[in-house]
């Protein structure tokens, strides 16, 4: 269950692309230095349009990750907030899932299993 729906909490980051009732497509776009607030995500399929470099940080636990376009990773339900910390633009395709096989975020949990 999504409690911080990033394209509330981040619009101007993230938008909706397409959904049904089990999955949500999401577009996530940024340039160097933009930072996200708080959010949360179910598991998903993150999928790099762009070489980027990420932090993603949810308390005092921080997670540095580089993607590189075309590169598909699996991101665990977790509730984050990231920052481009590249010299290059983000974007993402993230394939949200529902129901079920959404998942419950973990506070263990942080960054993509790649």
């Amino acid at each position: 269950m999504i409690n911080d729906d990033p394209t509330i909490t981040n619009p101007d980051h993230y938008s909706v692309l397409w959904e049904n009732d089990l999955v949500r497509v999401l577009e996530y776009v940024d340039v160097p230095g933009d930072a996200t607030t708080p959010h949360d995500h179910p598991n998903s399929v993150l999928i790099a349009l762009s070489s980027f470099s990420r932090r993603l940080s949810s308390g005092d636990r921080v997670f540095d990750t580089r993607l590189t376009a075309g590169q598909a990773v699996w991101l665990p339900a977790q509730r984050h907030a990231g920052e481009n910390t590249g010299e290059t633009p983000s974007r993402a395709i993230l394939v949200e899932l529902k129901g079920t096989a959404a998942g419950e975020a973990s506070p263990e949990v942080l960054g993509p299993d790649a």
